[in-house]
């Protein structure tokens, strides 16, 4: 591979709003990429992977680099050096790379592997919490976070087929291969974008993760039901739901965040969703109105979100091990509230993006202790390492009396 200095700056630039200014990484992409409208396919791909990769490596290669967390415009260019010495690129004639020590770099890199939080690097907090709550399996977890996700489309079967869909992209040169044991979920070859595409505008398709599209089938909802999704946030769950009820009966979603609601109603839109109904809850009376009202809620609860953390390598160095405590609490209250929702006999999933016991198995195990009148019908733990695809846990509890 050829370095070429316009696209390296790109990638220096958006590193500094990412390392020093605390901007999302996806933002940082998505705007950067806009920047020059002459750069193809290849040189945006070259441009948003190694900005993921040196915010996925930060820690490893800040130490390689021996630049101390201190991330002026010179240490940029010295994390930069590490990740394309790293990945075997033979280093142009510019005066940022004079006398880099390659050797030395390669030599840092295998002393570090002894070190797993430096090895996999994340932060020494997180590897402990990790170590405490998922013991040897955390090795194999926090590996298996740090690989680069694929992209999954999930059919709109309101719209058409998986077969139909997979000969649509491959019409817009796109490749896909359908994936075992997830009816609706086609994985791209190679990633491209799918959002240009005419057949996402007329919404045959949704972006969303392998482990994603189980949660709603976990449901068990049929056509006719009255739905709450109670965490629906911009929706991608409560589109899945419309389908599976095939646009029958009524979903009620629900969000603290208005503006997330609005985005749920472009979306709905587009993929022809029409038994979708928002509510932004904007004050109790929101929720006491729904009290005994559901054949099925969705909690798709806030978390930790360190099972999605292949495709938010940043959530990394932004997470605080005060977060996750506050969000236990967050979760517990909202299981509390929102099962008052079902009616009896319904049922309800409680799921998270998350591979910690203590905001999956453990909440759950906890509310069930203080509500005899639901009992767990089953449960799935999502794992990254066995399947490739986010860490989910999901609950199905039924309401008994």
């Amino acid at each position: 591979m050829r370095l070429h200095r316009n696209l390296v700056l790109a990638v220096i630039d958006s590193l500094n709003y990412i390392y020093n200014d605390g901007l999302y990484a996806d933002k940082v992409v998505e705007k950067t990429l806009k920047r020059d409208t002459r750069w193809g396919a290849r040189d945006r791909a070259f441009i948003a992977e190694t900005i993921y990769d040196c915010v996925r490596w930060k820690r490893l290669y800040n130490e390689i680099s021996g630049t101390k967390n201190h991330f002026s415009q010179e240490n940029l260019w010295k994390i930069f050096t590490v990740w394309a010495t790293l990945k075997g690129i033979s280093l142009p004639d510019w005066k940022q790379f004079e006398g880099t020590p390659v050797r030395r770099l390669k030599g840092k890199f295998d002393e570090f592997q002894s070190n797993r939080a430096i090895r996999e690097s994340i932060p020494d907090w997180l590897d402990e919490m990790g170590v405490k709550e998922l013991g040897k399996q955390w090795d194999k977890e926090i590996e298996a976070l740090n690989q680069p996700a694929s992209v999954i489309l999930r059919t709109n079967t309101l719209k058409t087929t998986k077969k139909i869909l997979h000969k649509a992209l491959l019409e817009e040169e796109i490749g896909s291969e359908f994936v075992e044991g997830y009816p609706d979920a086609l994985k791209l070859m190679e990633r491209k974008n799918v959002f240009r595409t005419d057949i996402f505008k007329q919404g045959f398709f949704e972006v969303q993760d392998a482990s994603s599209q189980l949660v709603a089938a976990y449901l068990d909802v049929k056509p006719g039901m009255r739905v709450i999704d109670a965490c629906a946030g911009a929706g991608g769950k409560a589109l899945h739901l419309a389908a599976l009820m095939e646009n029958k009966g009524q979903i009620i979603a629900l969000d603290i965040y208005g503006n997330k609601l609005k985005e749920l109603k472009r979306r709905a839109k587009r993929a022809g969703a029409h038994n979708i109904e928002p509510r932004t809850i904007d004050s109790t009376k929101v929720i006491k109105k729904l009290y005994n009202q559901a054949d099925r809620v969705l909690i798709d609860s806030p978390c930790s979100g360190l099972g999605v953390l292949r495709r938010n390598p940043d959530a990394k160095w932004k997470l605080q091990p005060e977060f996750i405590e506050n969000i236990k609490k967050t979760q517990a209250e909202i299981l509390e509230s929102y099962s008052k929702f079902l009616k009896i006999g319904g049922k309800m999933v409680y799921a998270t993006c998350s591979i910690l016991p203590s905001e999956n198995e453990k909440q759950v195990q906890a509310f069930l202790k203080t509500h005899d009148n639901f009992h767990l019908v089953k449960e799935k733990k999502v794992s990254p390492a066995k399947s490739g695809f986010d860490g989910f846990y999901m609950a199905l509890m039924e309401r008994t009396a």
